[in-house]
């Protein structure tokens, strides 16, 4: 019974099988994924149907990303946010061409149910983005930060490994969780292509919207799997890279 964090998808279908066969996830395990399902490659509308059936067989926890509230608002009242068209929503809506009224009304139940945020037995908590608070993520006054904040993982970055918990400077953020997953950041803004850890801060989204992979971790034993780079499983596509 493993448990492993999913980072940022982005309309990457070829990309989650291939990493799902790299877990060789088995059907006691859980799959917490990340956020950011949609926008970038091709397959958006593929990769939502793909996990509503992996739903059905795997235990599985859906974190919303800021790219799902914006998929969502468009499948439940067709209106184009021209954020969201520059940034990926054009190769959303041109994934769901052929795709019935029916389907759609379930993808966005789908949109509907994910959650803000995950805490676990073990007080680990998965979210997409970060929180503000300093009495922890259920204290949160606007829900747009849990999936458009970086402020957490830059605070997490800047501060000494060596600074301990009881440290009068340690951010009284960080205090409340064992530890903190989060997608959003891609690690390839800093140069690296694996899963970073600041503190107690896990960040999982190794840049597969872009010339990164798609990344998982076991969060028990930090072992890291990932794909090729997603943008070779797409050769004739850009992505959310600029064309």
């Amino acid at each position: 019974m493993r448990t492993f964090a999913i980072g940022d998808i982005h309309g990457g279908l070829k990309a989650l099988v291939q990493l799902l066969n790299k877990m060789e996830v088995k059907d006691g395990d859980t799959l917490i994924f990340m956020g950011d399902y949609v926008d970038g490659w091709s397959e958006s509308a593929q990769v939502i149907q793909f996990l509503i059936e992996l739903s059905e067989q795997i235990n599985c926890i859906f974190i919303k990303g800021n790219h799902d509230v914006w998929c969502e608002d468009w499948l439940r009242d067709d209106e184009v946010n021209p954020t969201w068209y520059m940034h990926g929503g054009k190769a959303t809506i041109e994934s769901y061409e052929g795709v019935s009224s029916e389907e759609k009304t379930k993808h966005l139940e789908f949109f509907e149910r994910l959650k803000m945020y995950y805490i676990d037995a073990e007080n680990r908590l998965f979210l997409h983005a970060g929180f503000t608070s300093m009495h922890g993520v259920e204290r949160e006054v606007f829900e747009t930060t849990l999936y458009f904040d970086r402020t957490l993982w830059e605070m997490a970055l800047t501060m000494d490994k060596g600074i301990q918990k009881d440290s009068a400077i340690y951010p009284n953020r960080l205090k409340h969780y064992k530890e903190i997953y989060i997608g959003h950041t891609p690690t390839i803004n800093f140069g690296v292509d694996v899963p970073m850890q600041a503190i107690n801060v896990w960040n999982i989204d190794t840049g597969a919207a872009f010339y990164g992979r798609l990344s998982g971790i076991n969060i028990d034993t930090k072992e890291v799997f990932q794909t090729d780079v997603v943008k070779d499983l797409y050769p004739d596509e850009t992505g959310r890279n600029k064309a």
